[in-house]
């Protein structure tokens, strides 16, 4: 049979997917991915165990699904403001930086499931979200460099996927330190009541970065 006469998936097949992917979102959220258990997604939903492996294989494959909607569920670059886009790139850099904390606590579950598949997974199961994060790049992040590079903002001497890089690993990096004890390497915690302090650690950040990928050296982000 022709691949063109093959019938697609049930929307009742898709639905229960979908069902068995949110449910496992938040059993990874709040117990890590090795205090998850395939067996409690299952007594959630009243199904059979053998019923989730026949739909996603497997515990590390149950889980990259998790990631994937978990990541689609938390915001891009782009999806700024219109009024901080209008400013440009650094300032829609800084927009976000400086409200990591509040959407950490509007997006928990999503992100807690990002940060354990960055963070929390084995080497097999970080090489596929690796793969995923690079075809699929869910935050846009390519998108928005190339953004910054039509507002001449973002230099144009080093390629392309290098600043993209730097964008998604210093950023995550610095976003996982505000919110993560066991990830901070004892710039921000330390800090924990001292708000000014944070912002500007932030700030200075922004500053670097900037210094780095920016064509005008030594503006500091967030300029009106």
């Amino acid at each position: 049979m022709s691949s063109d006469l093959k019938s697609p998936r049930s929307a009742r097949t898709e639905a229960k997917r979908e069902q068995i992917v949110d449910c496992a979102m938040r059993q990874f959220a709040e117990n890590g991915y090795q205090g998850a258990k395939v067996e409690d997604v299952a007594t959630e939903l009243g199904i059979a165990k053998g019923s989730i492996f026949q739909h996603f294989g497997s515990k590390s494959g149950l889980f990259f699904e998790a990631y994937k909607k978990a990541a689609t569920q938390l915001p891009a670059w782009l999806d700024a403001p219109k009024e901080i886009l209008d400013r440009g790139f650094f300032v829609a850099l800084m927009y976000w930086l400086e409200r990591t904390e509040h959407l950490i606590k509007e997006n928990w579950v999503p992100y807690r499931v990002t940060l354990i598949g960055n963070y929390g997974t084995d080497l097999a199961l970080k090489r596929q979200i690796n793969r995923y994060l690079v075809s699929e790049d869910p935050y846009g992040t390519l998108e928005f460099v190339e953004w910054g590079q039509e507002r001449g903002e973002i230099r144009d001497d080093i390629e392309l996927e290098m600043m993209v890089s730097m964008v998604d690993w210093l950023v995550n990096s610095l976003q996982d330190a505000l919110v993560t004890e066991e990830l901070d390497p004892g710039l921000f915690h330390r800090f924990r009541g001292q708000p000014e302090r944070q912002k500007t650690r932030v700030q200075q950040f922004g500053q670097v970065l900037e210094s780095a990928i920016g064509k005008s050296a030594g503006v500091s982000p967030g300029r009106a």
